[in-house]
C-alpha cells in the first residue's frame, strides 16, 4: 500500500516504475477510492486484491485485472493488518476493538480469535495490535505493538503466548520496541519488524531472545540501515522484502 497516496501500487521485478492497481483517484470513500490503505493481500481464487482501507474503516475487494473500483466486504472496522488462511478465511486486526477477527467466506460478523478483552498487557489482552500472521495450524500471531511483544493464539485459546519480546520496550536482544509486521516459518521461527529499533529480528521457537538479521545500525538511508520499518514479506526463493517507511522505499534482502 502507498498509504499517503491512497493507492495500491504493483512493482514487477526489475521495473523502474510501478503501476496503480487499486485506488489512485484521490482520497475518499467512493468505490473507486481509498483512504490510508494499511495492508493488502492477493486472493488467488477470485484473482483480486483484498485491501485494508483503514481511513474508510472497511475491507475492500478489488479486481486485479483492470479493476476500476472495489467492493466493500466488511464495514465499520478500524482495520490494520490482514491475512488469509488456506481455507480462504480472512483475519483482520481491529485497532479500536483491540482484537483479531476471522471472517469465513460470506461471513460479515466474524469471530474473535485473539484479544477482545479490552486494552491491557494480560495474556488475554492486546494494546495497539498491528499485523497478523496465520500458520497452517490456524494459530494466530499478532504484533502487539503497544505491549512490545508478539503473541501467539492457538485455535480456541482463551489467552495468548508470548513468542517474542514482552520485556517492556528496549534495545536488548530480549526486547522489542513497537513491533510491526510479523511472519512465521514452518519451524515456528518468528520474523518481526522491530520498528523503533530500526531492525528486523529473528526469534527461534521457544527462544528467550532473538537475533538481528537486518538493520540495527541506527536510523538512516544506507543499504544496511532502516528508518521506521513497517512490514515484511518473504518470496518463494527466501528473499525478504521490508517496507522501509520513512525512507519511502521497499528493500530486498537475502537472508541465510
Amino acid at each position: 500500500p502507498d498509504y499517503e497516496n491512497d493507492r495500491i501500487v504493483e512493482w514487477k521485478p526489475g521495473a523502474m516504475n510501478g503501476k496503480v492497481v487499486g485506488g489512485g483517484n484521490g482520497s475518499g470513500n467512493e468505490a473507486n477510492q481509498l483512504h490510508f490503505p494499511r495492508d493488502v493481500i492477493i486472493d488467488k481464487e477470485s484473482d483480486s486484491l483484498i485491501i485494508s482501507d483503514y481511513g474508510n474503516k472497511r475491507i475492500v475487494r478489488w479486481p486485479r485485472r483492470n479493476g476500476i473500483r472495489g467492493e466493500t466486504m466488511i464495514s465499520n472496522i478500524t482495520c490494520c493488518g490482514l491475512t488469509m488462511d488456506e481455507n480462504g478465511s480472512i483475519y483482520v486486526v481491529d485497532d479500536e476493538k483491540v482484537e483479531v477477527r476471522r471472517y469465513k467466506i460470506g461471513d460479515t460478523k466474524g469471530t474473535v480469535v485473539a484479544g477482545g478483552n479490552g486494552i491491557g498487557n494480560r495474556l488475554d489482552q492486546l494494546y495497539k495490535p498491528r499485523y497478523v500472521f496465520v500458520d497452517r495450524d490456524q494459530s494466530v500471531y499478532v504484533s502487539d505493538h503497544g505491549n512490545h511483544r508478539v503473541m501467539k493464539w492457538e485455535p480456541g485459546a482463551k489467552q495468548g503466548i508470548v513468542v517474542a519480546g514482552g520485556q517492556t520496550y528496549g534495545y536488548s536482544l530480549a526486547q522489542l520496541n513497537y513491533p510491526e509486521g510479523v511472519v512465521v516459518d514452518q519451524l515456528g521461527t518468528v520474523y518481526v519488524v522491530d520498528s523503533w529499533n530500526n531492525r528486523i529480528m529473528r526469534w527461534p521457537k521457544g527462544a528467550t531472545q532473538g537475533s538481528v538479521i537486518i538493520g540495527g545500525n541506527g536510523a538512516g538511508w544506507l543499504s544496511n540501515q532502516l528508518n521506521g520499518p513497517d512490514c515484511l514479506s518473504f518470496d518463494r526463493h527466501g528473499n525478504l522484502y521490508v517496507v522501509d517507511w520513512n525512507n519511502h522505499r521497499v528493500q530486498k534482502f537475502s537472508v541465510e
